[in-house]
């Protein structure tokens, strides 16, 4: 049942940590208690019971805080990936979910974000979680790489595509006050076919978190595709990586989405 302590996520394992410490949560522990007090809000059956499992071996209150910011210290200084699955949900095969770890990267954000994605469909839907995090910290540095479709035979300019990719996100899709920069790959808005399009899909979290996935940002692919990704808590591989997108962007290779 440790498991479920190992499985939480940094932040959620802070919070319990300190309402161990502070006694806000305690003995009998709850499923309720650790849903209003530090927001867990899958697994919490789970959580309990390994909180039972420390218990018993005396370790509660303050101890238990301790043991969990040591454990929390320790993770930090390891770069083994979490597995990160979308699809069915098969009974004893635990597996982190894509959908919760795409939402819980970002509203953990503190000074950037990076996400990169192929495609997206239902935009306040799919944006509903970095919007609202952009609006509780209008300092949060955000940069979206989207890619914009050309229809096969659609003989339209690329800059009237681009303008009504732009007027459709602004108005329907971004659902925030803040607004992210938007940046797209031009290759693929060639009139005889793409030369390139922006396939990447990835989250970079204040250049300490990257989760690489297969899945794009559509209801499918979070929910019910199977789809598989790699969270790695890695400076450096988290730094790089943002670092590659933002040269892309420098050099003029991805270009800037003009406002409405």
């Amino acid at each position: 049942m440790i498991d479920a302590l190992l499985d939480l996520p940094a932040h959620l394992r802070k919070r319990l940590a300190s309402a161990l410490e502070s006694r806000l949560v305690g003995t009998p522990y709850t499923a309720a208690s650790l849903r209003s007090v530090v927001g867990v809000r899958e697994d919490s059956d789970e959580i309990v019971s390994a909180l039972l499992d420390l218990e018993r071996q005396g370790i509660t209150g303050s101890v238990a805080a301790a043991w969990l910011t040591t454990l929390d210290e320790l993770m930090s200084r390891s770069t083994r990936p979490d597995l990160v699955w979308s699809g069915p949900e098969v009974p004893g095969l635990h597996a982190r979910n894509t959908r919760q770890v795409y939402e819980e990267l970002l509203s953990s954000s503190e000074r950037s974000v990076c996400v990169s994605t192929f495609a997206y469909f239902d935009g306040p839907q799919a944006f509903q979680v970095l919007a609202r995090r952009m609006d509780e910290r209008p300092e949060l540095r955000v940069t979206l790489l989207l890619n914009i479709e050309r229809k096969r035979g659609d003989t339209t300019a690329a800059d009237h595509l681009v303008r009504r990719f732009a007027d459709r996100f602004w108005s329907i899709d971004w659902p925030g006050t803040s607004r992210p920069r938007v940046y797209y790959d031009p290759r693929a808005l060639a009139t005889d076919g793409p030369e390139g399009v922006l396939h990447a899909k990835a989250v970079v979290i204040d250049d300490e978190v990257v989760f690489v996935t297969s899945a794009n940002l559509t209801e499918a692919a979070l929910d019910r595709n199977i789809e598989l990704g790699l969270l790695l808590r890695d400076r450096a591989l988290a730094a790089n990586v943002a670092m590659h997108f933002q040269t892309l962007i420098e050099r003029g290779l991805l270009h800037s989405l003009p406002a409405r």
